[in-house]
């Protein structure tokens, strides 16, 4: 069983939210599904985008999802969903010219007995957080996670690097695209955080750490989470998902 938290928020700078976070729960099997959009656009639909991804992520997988699929079942599926979403967000661009260019990033994570399935489309994170420390298991889709890669810059010049918000995969641009996937055996009392970059720009991965690892009340974490990203400008949205195995 997973017991799940979230929280979004517009931030400092941003007059409009376009983030969004879904979350789904069957009630027989326990599986649950959690998904966060962070959507670009501007006034072209951002947000639209973002909303759209989590309807058709949450209603494909949940359609299909069973307790007996494996995790390479469930990975399979999640992929078919975020080309789902995809083709859904380029079906409103067709009828809605003014959306043109409009897409979103999407990071999600499918619950089975062992663990979670994490999937995603460009630089919203998952990570991987246990009492010995904290794991990111997404990869960026980002020109800077490439420079990283290459051994051009550090991991943190790369929260600070002009071109930081240059992601190289999105749903919504292209006909198709890549969803990457990911295998994540849990533990009792595990956690799984899903972030949009609003946060990972402005709290360290040690902070989310430390945050998480000694709270009594996830409600509260997140809500210090949010305040820890205001104090440093919280220049994008900021949404946050906690997922923690029972």
């Amino acid at each position: 069983m997973m017991k799940v938290w979230g929280v979004t928020d517009t931030g400092l700078v941003r007059k409009q939210n376009q983030d969004a976070y879904g979350v789904d729960m069957n009630s027989d099997t326990g599986q649950v599904i959690c998904v966060v959009c962070d959507g670009m656009g501007g006034p072209a639909g951002g947000d639209i985008a973002s909303r759209i991804a989590v309807d058709a992520f949450l209603q494909e997988v949940k359609s299909k999802l069973h307790a007996a699929m494996n995790p390479e079942q469930i990975r399979e599926l999640s992929s078919y969903a975020a080309s789902v979403a995809n083709s859904a967000i380029r079906e409103e661009v067709r009828e809605r010219a003014e959306y043109r260019g409009m897409g979103t990033t999407l990071v999600a994570a499918v619950s089975y007995a062992g663990g979670v399935v994490v999937s995603n489309v460009g630089d919203s994170r998952a990570y991987l957080i246990r009492p010995d420390g904290i794991r990111r298991v997404s990869k960026d889709h980002s020109l800077v996670e490439h420079l990283v890669d290459m051994g051009d810059i550090t991991e943190a010049e790369a929260r600070t690097h002009p071109k930081r918000n240059y992601i190289t995969r999105a749903l919504g641009p292209e006909e198709s695209t890549l969803c990457d996937g990911f295998i994540v055996p849990m533990e009792t009392g595990d956690i799984i955080l899903l972030c949009t970059d609003g946060l990972v720009e402005t709290v360290t991965d040690q902070e989310m750490y430390d945050e998480v690892h000694r709270a009594q009340d996830m409600e509260e974490c997140l809500q210090r989470l949010l305040e820890i990203s205001k104090s440093n400008g919280a220049a994008d949205n900021v949404t946050a998902v906690l997922m923690q195995k029972l």
